[in-house]
């Protein structure tokens, strides 16, 4: 039987070889192992304790009682995520990369908001957009303002603006509008 020569099967070998490199990268771009975004941790989230008088109040519990569910982001939704022992009053959280969506509820007034704050409205509900200062944010934070108890809401840049349309209309819903109190 007369084989193929080295230079025969190195051409034949060589195709076959790089289809099967290139459907690996694809199949393993595709499932977020190279190249993709990190998958979100889903671990129990660790809270610091922050003051917020009014976290355990009626406004906070039922605006946390009605966001139990996955809010709707840029590129599909984001999984609630659990928090972890000592869980905060009016606290609640999801899964998001590369850092988590974070609601608190009952925080105090905060000092960012003066005569001259631009405030953004959104599904009737006014917020103030609070600025982290450093160039090129992973999270944006929304303080509502117009409602009885301060709720505050950081989620990452790029989660788009469902996590705060969804939030809105909990917040629309259940806590009645209130003059904005700037000082």
């Amino acid at each position: 039987m007369n084989r193929p020569s080295t230079p025969v099967l190195i051409a034949v070998s060589l195709p076959l070889l790089l289809a099967v490199v290139v459907a690996g990268i694809a199949i393993g771009a595709r499932i977020g192992v190279i190249g993709g975004a990190p998958a979100p941790d889903t671990t129990a989230l660790a809270v610091a304790p922050v003051d917020a008088p009014d976290a355990g109040g009626p406004e906070c519990t039922a605006l946390l009682a009605a966001l139990e569910g996955d809010l709707p982001a840029t590129g599909g939704t984001l999984p609630v995520r659990p928090l972890a022992d000592p869980v905060q009053p009016g606290v609640r959280a999801w899964a998001a990369a590369p850092r988590p969506a974070v609601l608190r509820c009952g925080l105090p007034r905060p000092t960012e908001l003066t005569p001259s704050s631009a405030l953004l409205e959104i599904n009737g509900v006014r917020w103030l957009q609070l600025d982290d200062g450093v160039p090129g944010p992973a999270v944006v934070t929304y303080v509502a303002v117009d409602r009885p108890v301060y709720v505050v809401l950081t989620t990452p840049t790029d989660a788009g603006s469902g996590p705060l349309q969804q939030v809105s209309d909990a917040v629309r819903t259940l806590l009645p509008a209130a003059p904005v109190a700037v000082r």
